[in-house]
């Protein structure tokens, strides 16, 4: 059976954000972005102390894309402009369509900021295409356990499924695009196949651990690109591991990003500076 083989490994570069370990493989170098998936921030993990600051993610706008956070451990306090608020824990997911424009804060709740602990967290960011950036915002917090479970290879396989199918199970995230998204737990020795058509982009963002990839040993904290050559990846762990794993059919449209706003055009992204400009974003409710 073939298996997409792997064509490059991207590190992650270290760019910590104040007292947060922050490591991003996308963009990079070489890799500006990885149509539609653009951009990855991996915070942590680390252990905050009692009476911390928290996360320093005040209110600040989006448009033209989605966000969608992985909270490994700790938790994160989210709220917006749209008049959404939820406090996810660790296993948890927020998945946050900006649209044609939010603004939202993301921190630590009071009682994270009181007691510390620890704190591991991914934001990706999903492009959409032209015919969608203007959409209507929209979010959806989910806890580890509103989050399908599926069980491979007797148990040593893990995958956590937020969107798209695997093994005839759903997960709970219906994106406005076809993008499949989990995170995959493999005890030593794990093996799964998962599907990923081969015209779709695959993300895959290797957390931790050691694992082949279609045969080929990769690196934590390393973004694997793959080819086209088959339908399905499989992974083996070589000992305990943690994937970010995703797929979705690229758009093969221009992007212009500026900051916090992913557009088609230039003009776009000036349009998107004045309406934030002239509060057409709101402001995150108090």
């Amino acid at each position: 059976m073939p298996y997409r083989r792997v064509i490059a490994q991207h590190p992650a570069h270290r760019d910590d954000i104040a007292d947060l370990v922050t490591r991003r493989p996308l963009p990079g170098p070489g890799l500006p972005h990885l149509d539609p998936f653009l951009f990855l921030n991996h915070h942590g993990p680390q252990v905050y102390p009692p009476d911390n600051r928290g996360l320093p993610f005040g209110p600040h706008p989006h448009r033209g894309f989605e966000t969608v956070t992985f909270i490994l451990a700790g938790a994160l306090a989210h709220s917006d402009s749209g008049g959404h608020e939820s406090v996810i824990d660790a296993g948890g997911v927020q998945w946050m369509t900006a649209g044609r424009g939010l603004v939202h804060a993301e921190l630590s709740p009071e009682a994270f900021r009181r007691g510390g602990g620890p704190l591991e967290i991914l934001q990706l960011w999903v492009n959409l295409p032209a015919r969608l950036k203007m959409t209507a915002p929209r979010y959806v917090g989910l806890q580890r356990e509103d989050i399908p479970a599926v069980d491979a290879d007797d148990g040593r396989v893990c995958v956590r499924l937020v969107s798209g199918r695997f093994h005839d199970i759903s997960g709970p995230v219906k994106p406005l695009v076809d993008v499949a998204m989990a995170v995959v737990e493999l005890r030593e020795g794990g093996r799964v196949v998962l599907p990923a058509p081969r015209t779709h982009t695959v993300f895959l963002y290797v957390v931790r651990g050691a694992l082949h990839v279609g045969g080929t040993p990769v690196r934590p904290h390393h973004l694997v690109a793959l080819d086209d050559g088959a339908d399905e990846v499989e992974l083996h762990a070589q000992g305990e591991a943690s994937v970010l794993f995703g797929h979705a059919e690229p758009f093969a449209e221009p992007i212009v990003a500026h900051g916090p706003f992913v557009m088609n055009t230039a003009e776009e992204i000036r349009e998107a500076v004045r309406d934030y400009q002239a509060g057409r974003f709101d402001a995150v409710p108090d």
